[in-house]
């Protein structure tokens, strides 16, 4: 049975992996959808950004689509919850170096800047990239995101890139891999999860839920 209360949108970027993140979904009894229209933004208690890929192509698709505002107005103006996972969490922020031919090139992508900070590479001497398999997260605080979940557990990363938080007030969790990166965000009602919830077993699950259980 579904949860009638609550009605969750997958935002349709045309990216890739998102069947995993919409059958949680539906795991935990919610109603989801899969959509980029104003109609069902409107209808959406719980926003979700999810997507593995590039910082450029994913900006693209979003202004492509003539989502990027909308989104914006949504979780800023409505104050709708927001969760990004993996690509979707990067995209928060203020711009991404991924396709810069080095940090002080400026030829960066613009990102939705709804979490002040820069996507950038890993930094790792010793090891490979990208960053495949299960790794610690070592939450910082107690939050509603992480209740009912005991401190330092591991879940899913697949990733070469990292979000570098302007203010480390908005960092909820850590994760080292040959250097230590942000693995969990949140400012406000937006949230952001550098692994994959949807792929880290019953404790993925539960930091899902909580997130669904949220209240604008």
């Amino acid at each position: 049975m579904f949860n009638s209360q609550k009605n969750i949108l997958v935002i349709d970027y045309q990216i890739g992996n998102v069947s995993s993140v919409i059958n949680a979904v539906k795991k935990l009894g919610y109603k989801v959808k899969l959509s980029n229209k104003k109609d069902d933004f409107n209808k959406a208690s719980h926003l979700i950004l999810p997507g593995v890929g590039s910082f450029e192509v994913g900006m693209a698709n979003i202004i492509k689509l003539g989502i990027k505002d909308i989104i914006i107005d949504y979780v800023r103006n409505k104050k709708i919850p927001i969760l990004g996972i993996c690509l979707g969490m990067q995209l928060f922020a203020t711009e991404g170096y991924e396709n810069a031919k080095g940090h002080e090139n400026k030829t960066v992508t613009k990102g939705l800047n709804l979490i002040e900070g820069e996507v950038i590479k890993l930094k790792s001497k010793s090891e490979k990239l990208p960053h495949i398999g299960w790794n610690t997260v070592y939450f910082k605080k107690k939050n509603q995101l992480n209740k009912d979940l005991e401190p330092n557990r591991d879940f899913y990363f697949v990733h070469s890139y990292c979000f570098k938080c302007k203010n480390d007030s908005e960092v909820l969790g850590t994760t080292n891999y040959g250097s230590t990166f942000t693995s969990i965000i949140k400012k406000n009602n937006i949230y952001g999860m550098q692994f994959h919830p949807e792929k880290s077993l019953d404790k993925g699950l539960t930091l899902l839920k909580n997130f669904l259980e949220i209240n604008a």
